[in-house]
């Protein structure tokens, strides 16, 4: 008998452990079938389906959005469950909230509603030189120096952090590490005190430099005040606005995003391709044309999602193509779709094949897989190098993305960002420093 205990105890908990770890992966299958947010058209309707497992209910908070499927009664909500076709109609432009239910009692999530007009966008593809400028003068390091009196000294150990930037030196702005080279010499090795701005934060550091053998005054740090590189243009909207790389520009030793609003575009000539192989991702080589007569725009942001600003005259004479509508995330599949780029010298559309979706990814540009399967591009490249971080993603005829990523281990395959990601940061995000 109590063997019998023994077993039957065991089994209510296995049967209690089993009910647990089925509700939680249904419960998260679920959350991650249904978008946290979509894109309907102004005055049109979108046909959505979403594949549930169980019977849920969506409600509509505001009127200027409509619900309607077999099922809309009452009006302002709709019963689904499994692959049920469901359609949304946007009204007056806005962001609105429908909210799910399972069995219309247990709340899963509100889904963001983005009411649009029908926006176009002309895909580039074309490398560009990028200049950009940190708002401030950014920390890399601290080192030791060796002082006067000969000995080893490391002034800014555990005082700076790698990634502060600092903005003023004892009230003086500092925009450029000349700038704080020279306050530092006139200071005399008085204590002296940094702002600094440290993870959105403003903190006032002292610290006292030190005279080096060579007899200048020295903090002991590494610094930073730009970066440069090459990367792509993934669009031009009809106004003028840009939006490239479809990832932030980070520091290279940090790793950290540049905190940047202030920035340029240059024309560039590529001068070589060092074609991938597994282990080790290839990348463009090139020349970027500093000057006057090869500013091609301005930067404005540098966000995760790319950099975002304007392009002048010059660049859009350059353009080549015809606008192209911007695809709804709801819009992009798997499937085969096209990168556009002139790598070779030529713009030309190369096929791939979008393996993977993830309309709810918390890594925004990270938000698609892609493969490679175009001959040609696989000839010329290996697949995705660096450097064609940006080039467009077209599917169907649309504007889906723009690709952000390679896989070290194949070259071939990489991942690619939702244009909705980019459109949407254009807009509304503040650069790095706004959110401080």
């Amino acid at each position: 008998m109590k063997g019998k205990s023994i077993f039957y105890r065991w089994l209510g908990r296995i049967f209690w452990l089993s009910a647990v770890a089925v509700t939680g992966y249904t419960w998260y299958y679920m959350d991650q079938a249904v978008p946290d947010r979509v894109s309907i058209i102004e005055n049109e309707e979108e046909e959505f389906s979403f594949g549930l497992p169980l019977k849920a209910t969506i409600s509509s908070d505001s009127q200027e959005v409509a619900l309607s499927n077999e099922s809309n009664i009452p009006a302002d909500q709709i019963t689904i469950s499994g692959r049920d076709h469901f359609s949304m109609f946007g009204g007056e432009k806005g962001s609105y909230q429908v909210g799910l239910k399972l069995f219309g009692v247990i709340k899963l999530k509100d889904i963001q509603v983005d009411v649009v007009d029908t926006r176009y966008a002309i895909p580039c593809g074309s490398p560009i030189g990028i200049y950009l400028k940190s708002d401030g003068v950014m920390v890399i390091g601290t080192g030791r120096i060796t002082g006067s009196d000969g000995m080893e000294v490391e002034p800014a150990y555990g005082i700076l952090k790698s990634g502060d930037y600092i903005e003023a030196f004892n009230g003086k702005p500092m925009n450029t590490k000349e700038d704080l080279i020279r306050a530092v010499s006139e200071s005399g090795g008085q204590d002296c005190v940094l702002q600094v701005r440290r993870e959105g934060e403003d903190v006032d550091i002292s610290l006292k430099p030190v005279q080096g053998a060579d007899g200048q005054y020295k903090l002991g740090a590494w610094v930073r005040d730009d970066t440069q590189g090459i990367g792509t243009i993934t669009y031009v909207d009809m106004n003028g606005r840009f939006g490239a790389l479809g990832h932030g520009i980070s520091d290279s030793d940090t790793g950290d995003l540049v905190e940047s609003s202030e920035g340029a575009l240059y024309s560039t000539e590529i001068m070589g391709i060092e074609k991938g192989t597994m282990g080790k991702p290839g990348l463009l080589s090139g020349v970027i044309y500093y000057g006057p007569q090869s500013h091609m725009g301005d930067i404005e942001k540098n966000t995760n999602e790319g950099i975002f600003g304007t392009v002048n005259q010059q660049f859009k004479k350059q353009i080549s193509g015809e606008p192209m509508e911007i695809a709804c995330r709801q819009d992009v599949k798997q499937g085969p779709a096209y990168i556009r780029s002139n790598i070779s010298g030529e713009l030309k559309d190369y096929a791939i094949e979008i393996q993977k979706v993830d309309y709810n990814s918390g890594h925004k540009n990270k938000s698609m897989v892609i493969k490679v399967t175009d001959p040609e591009l696989l000839e010329l490249t290996g697949g995705i190098v660096q450097g064609m971080s940006g080039s467009p993603i077209i599917q169907d005829g649309k504007l889906a993305g723009a690709v952000t990523h390679v896989f070290v281990q194949d070259a071939s395959r990489g991942y690619g960002i939702l244009i909705e990601n980019m459109i949407c940061l254009l807009y509304t995000s503040p650069s790095p420093r706004d959110t401080r």
